[in-house]
């Protein structure tokens, strides 16, 4: 039997769809049956690539109403087709992918149950093997077997209950203990966390508690799938304030906030400042230069000059890729391939891997270096505002995201980039910034801007987003005038 839509499902390396009425208007397009034929599928898919007859398997799930439901189907999946599989209930996506590199349960692969940060009627899934995430080349074959796999029942399939949580925080804990050298490194620290009700609620007890810190003030750590405090988001405006004011109200030495799913994670230091974005990623770079000197830094496309200068004076090559958490991971594994020393792969939105962490997107293990930082310095009595004084961060910044309507968008969208790759080669001032990886971006001299602009095409909607950063009042203005006028003479580009 064909189930169709099982395939418009894809969102680049991950799933995602509506797992439940609950916003006017739309309609569930993911299924407990997709969910099941999904699974199956991933099954096959992996049998096929190892080699074998049966499997060991993961599946977790984020605090989302759904979770629960689609857990079940993921789990008759994988015993329907003969395998043993640990059903890890509440998790995180970084410990689902520890499941196939842990001693006791050496899984060959995992799924997490999860929609990141989307509202809360969605769900999706992620997907792991010891190798690491899969690719979207991966997820389109495994989408493409689903719409027509027919299930057979195998013999010796069976559901096991394994917390996985604790044994997950049990190893950044002795991570940091390895690290410092001291039972309890952070005694004497207050750092309060702010879950979002996602399913980092463990983080404050499990960890933080356990090396000696306070955590007094920490909030929302109750898991609760209709997010009812604010969307758990180091990006969101909302959320980023209410863990500021917690930091400032408790008068801590760090505040973390984590995403729903525990891949990303942003800092606040004890003035009550982010730690996110740009930010976030010199904060981590300085680390990994301390430990790797001259290690090249990959980051997305709307990364800042001023995060390169920083990363160049601690040493550091900076790499300029691609928007996309796991294009920037995969750039990183191609240089170290390559030969090219490469310890950090990261995007603004949050998303980090490294290395020596199997370059895992993993918002915990990020947070984890900088309470292994954090230790070593305050003895100094530094703090962690110290660590970015050098950053230089520009004087604006804007972001427009253009709709494009057109049927065959892609195809309108890369004749807009082109077009505009000549028009910022007749203009004054500008030069086009070699070497570019994605969409245009253009250097604009003092008199022009004094700053840059990108524009590139989205990575699966029909959008162009628009980011301009300048080093002087009204420059951003000045440079966005200019995209304006070009973008004029395109009928089918909406602001």
């Amino acid at each position: 039997m064909i189930i169709e839509g099982i395939k418009k499902l894809q969102n680049g390396s991950d799933v995602r769809g509506i797992a439940m009425e609950g916003i006017e208007g739309e309609s569930i397009t993911l299924t407990q049956n997709m969910v099941m034929k999904i699974t199956y599928s991933f099954s096959q898919w992996l049998k096929n690539k190892l080699g074998t007859e049966k499997l060991t398997l993961a599946i977790g799930r984020d605090s989302r109403i759904t979770g629960e439901y689609l857990v079940q189907a993921a789990c008759v999946a994988c015993v329907t087709d003969g395998n043993h599989v640990f059903d890890c209930e509440l998790a995180t996506t970084p410990a689902m992918f520890m499941t196939t590199v842990s001693e006791h349960l050496q899984c060959d692969g995992a799924i997490m149950i999860t929609a990141s940060h989307l509202p809360f009627n969605r769900n999706g899934m992620k997907f792991f093997t010891k190798d690491g995430g899969l690719n979207k080349e991966d997820i389109a074959e495994i989408l493409d077997m689903a719409e027509t796999i027919e299930t057979n029942f195998k013999m010796g399939g069976r559901r096991e209950v394994y917390a996985f949580i604790p044994e997950y925080a049990q190893n950044i804990v002795q991570i940091v203990r390895t690290a410092t050298g001291q039972e309890k490194p952070l005694d004497g620290a207050k750092i309060v966390v702010d879950a979002g009700n996602g399913a980092g609620g463990f983080f404050p007890k499990l960890v933080l508690q356990a090396l000696g810190a306070d955590t007094k003030g920490s909030q929302f750590l109750e898991p609760d799938g209709h997010f009812p405090n604010h969307v758990p988001n180091p990006e969101d405006q909302k959320a980023i304030k209410s863990i500021q004011e917690a930091v400032l109200n408790n008068k801590a030495d760090m505040g973390i906030i984590f995403d729903t799913d525990v891949d990303r994670a942003a800092i606040i230091d004890e003035k009550g400042d982010a730690i996110n974005r740009n930010r976030f990623i010199a904060f981590i770079a300085s680390i990994i230069l301390e430990q790797y000197p001259g290690t090249t830094i990959v980051t997305d496309s709307v990364t800042s000059t001023g995060l390169t200068s920083f990363i160049e004076k601690k040493g550091g090559k900076h790499h300029r890729f691609k928007r996309g958490y796991r294009n920037v991971i995969n750039e990183a594994i191609r240089l170290n391939n390559a030969g090219i020393e490469t310890h950090l792969a990261m995007e603004t939105s949050g998303h980090g891997a490294i290395k020596e962490n199997y370059f895992l997107d993993d918002g915990a293990y990020l947070v984890t270096m900088a309470f292994i930082q954090y230790a070593k310095l305050h003895p100094t009595g530094k703090k962690i505002s110290d660590f970015l004084t050098t950053l230089k961060e520009p004087k604006e910044s804007l972001e427009k995201r253009f709709t494009i309507d057109a049927e065959d968008f892609k195809a309108y969208g890369e004749t807009v980039l082109k077009a505009f790759e000549n028009f910022a080669q007749e203009q004054i001032g500008w030069t086009l910034a070699e070497p570019n990886y994605e969409g245009v971006r253009v250097n604009c001299n003092q008199d022009s801007g004094d700053g840059w602009i990108l524009m590139r095409l989205s990575l699966h909607d029909p959008v162009i987003p628009l980011n301009i950063e300048s080093d002087k009042e009204e420059g951003c203005n000045q440079m966005y005038a200019v995209v304006e006028t070009f973008l004029k003479q395109y009928s089918k580009i909406n602001a």
